[in-house]
């Protein structure tokens, strides 16, 4: 879908300028699809030839899901055969995939630090396109994460970085900084009525 803008603001920009700004989007809110929207958003870049680079907070580094396996097979392919865009999975729990360090529920705190450490030196770098960074709105509320410093690197970073952000009950400096923001609102939901997660569309 090829929106049309409900304003054309006076800011001196050509439409192709404002058009191509990059990105900082929150996908907040109590329903389902925060994380799943996240990943079509990479699956897009993957298919334009960006760079990548998905960081999943909180979750075990134990529990594999679907789209795991999804986004290093397009990254394989597009190593052995060129196709869309180099892709990078990264999580914490039982270590970020550059560390390899055994972890605790005590050091999570630690853990989140070190990968928004990371985020901060690939976003100085340019390193990719897109970045997820999936449910990190956990490790900002609670006060493992400065938000003023995630705002700060976010609104100031180089060049045309796009970046993603999941997770419930979003900073509202975060929001404030954001270009796009979608909340999910939980209309009816399976496990509601007792029903657990099932293969394909829970993971």
């Amino acid at each position: 879908m090829q929106g049309q803008p409900m304003t054309v603001p006076d800011d001196g920009l050509t439409t192709r300028q404002r058009r191509n700004r990059p990105l900082v989007m929150v996908h907040t809110g109590n329903g389902k699809g925060k994380s799943t929207a996240a990943f079509g958003l990479a699956l897009r870049g993957w298919n334009q030839g960006w760079s990548v680079g998905v960081f999943q907070f909180v979750k075990s580094a134990k529990w594999r899901i679907g789209e795991q396996t999804a986004v290093e097979t397009l990254g394989d392919l597009h190593e052995r055969t060129g196709l869309g865009g180099p892709m990078e999975w990264h999580k914490m729990g039982a270590g970020w995939s550059w560390a390899r360090k055994e972890g605790t529920e005590a050091d999570h705190a630690e853990a989140a630090r070190e990968g928004w450490t990371e985020i901060k030196r690939r976003l100085a770098a340019q390193a990719h396109g897109l970045y997820v960074l999936d449910e990190f709105t956990y490790p900002m509320v609670w006060g493992w994460v400065d938000v003023d410093d995630v705002v700060s690197t976010l609104r100031d970073r180089p060049g045309h970085q796009h970046v993603v952000i999941t997770g419930r009950r979003c900073p509202a400096e975060v929001l404030e900084l954001a270009d796009l923001v979608t909340e999910m609102t939980k209309v009816k939901h399976p496990f509601d009525d007792g029903q657990k997660g099932q293969r394909g569309i829970e993971w």
